[in-house]
């Protein structure tokens, strides 16, 4: 097989592409046996046909077609490694020459990831935040912990902000209860805005045994539809917190003292922002890659990733929501272009202890079991994008390496760490 690229832009090329026709052969023989499998002749059994009589029947057109068809994304793929060339989106197919016995030609448009050309990363500068942790830093995790291990007291007194109560709920609409809409001994916390729109501003100011309702909008209705919920309140509380002292220390850790609960919480937020140091890194190459680096993009897969969120939404006809989506679209694929010419440039291979860590990082994020995570990532055909996904970050990893990063102070911040490390092969015994 003989294969050339023409470039027709950044982001398209032309693979001219010629097939010996022994090349074609198997794909013929294929083509014999599944038309033989379809039609019927008197006196031959389902995949038993001789060649001649499908050429009689259908003729040798209709085999070389079927051939053809699935010849053509071996072939097309073949070309394009052959090539170097990475391509995205549906291609374009024209058959130029088919010589039975003698040649089989045909060329493919299609858009590909343009070739963007890199700095050098050893000569980019980043700044980002001093690592400094506040006595406001520390003051608001002792508080954290206060919280935790404080105690709800009933009292009476008026609902207010911050009180925790116990309430029932009843939902109706036009006089007449939902299913499911009676809830009894609820408990929750004034302001946290956490149940349904509305339940706040009714609570604050009754007492115990006080009701009120409220309109609102609820679960299962139509847009601008509301529903009525009346709730009663059957008890208020406060929570009492423990004094800050070394009994707390002791009760909210491992630590003896207040003062050896503060210094591990100053080290664990000096760790925590030196993590946020490489994530403002991360970030700010990446902000100063695209905006420095000319990244062509694909007119035709932009327009038609656009338009498919748009068909899905329902709104291909609302041009302000189309001008959005279009911006986002255009920002995923330049993201993903740079990263991906990253990945390129650095030989990053993702392993597979590497692709795990990731899915069961990723399956907490989504509260849910490892397992139960990779079955449905792999049931939806993602994990090729996981995978992507990993390469991505390890490739940004690895040149962040070689960017020059100070904080505010003019301090070197090592970002070494960033990089993920590749687990030690096990020596056999």
């Amino acid at each position: 097989m003989k294969s050339d690229v023409e470039k027709l832009s950044p982001t398209r090329v032309k693979l001219s592409i010629e097939v010996p026709f022994v090349d074609l052969k198997p794909h013929i023989d294929g083509a014999y046996k599944s038309l033989s499998e379809k039609i019927t002749i008197p006196g031959f059994r389902k995949g038993k046909v001789p060649s001649a009589m499908i050429d009689q029947r259908v003729g040798r057109g209709a085999v070389l077609d079927e051939a053809i068809n699935a010849a053509i994304p071996t072939f097309y793929s073949q070309a394009a490694k052959d090539n170097d060339v990475l391509v995205i989106g549906r291609p374009t197919v024209e058959v130029t020459e088919l010589k039975d016995n003698e040649k089989f030609s045909f060329t493919i448009e299609v858009d590909i990831r343009p070739d963007i050309a890199l700095p050098n990363f050893s000569e980019i500068k980043l700044e980002v935040d001093d690592v400094k942790v506040t006595e406001a830093d520390i003051d608001e995790q002792v508080q954290a912990l206060r919280t935790r291990f404080g105690t709800l007291t009933t009292v009476e007194k008026v609902v207010a902000t911050g009180d925790f109560v116990t309430i029932d709920l009843v939902a109706t609409k036009d006089g007449q209860p939902l299913d499911g809409g009676t809830a009894n001994d609820l408990s929750y916390e004034v302001g946290s805005a956490s149940m349904i729109d509305g339940l706040d501003e009714a609570l604050i100011g009754l007492a115990t045994g006080g009701e009120k309702s409220f309109e609102t909008a609820l679960v299962g209705m139509a847009e601008g539809e509301k529903g009525s919920v009346k709730v009663s309140v059957k008890a208020v509380k406060e929570r009492e917190l423990p004094p800050v002292d070394d009994a707390f220390a002791k009760l909210a850790s491992e630590f003896e003292t207040l003062a050896e609960l503060k210094a591990d919480l100053t080290t664990r937020l000096t760790r925590l922002k030196e993590m946020e140091q490489g994530a403002q890194a991360r970030d700010l190459l990446v902000e100063k890659l695209i905006s420095s680096v000319d990244i062509p993009l694909p007119a035709e897969i932009i327009e038609a990733e656009v338009n498919d969120h748009l068909e899905k939404e329902g709104r291909l006809e609302d041009e302000k929501h189309r001008a959005e989506v279009n911006e986002e679209v255009k920002t995923t694929i330049t993201r993903e272009f740079l990263l991906d010419s990253i990945v390129k440039a650095e030989s990053v291979a993702v392993n597979e202890s590497e692709l795990t860590e990731y899915l069961v990082r990723a399956a907490s994020r989504y509260g849910m079991t490892p397992d139960q995570f990779i079955k449905e990532v792999s049931q939806a055909g993602q994990v090729t994008t996981m995978v992507a996904e990993v390469a991505r970050a390890k490739a940004l990893g690895q040149v962040l390496g070689r960017v020059k990063v100070v904080d505010k102070s003019g301090k070197k911040v090592d970002l070494e760490a960033l990089a993920p490390k590749s687990e030690p092969e096990k020596k056999s015994e």
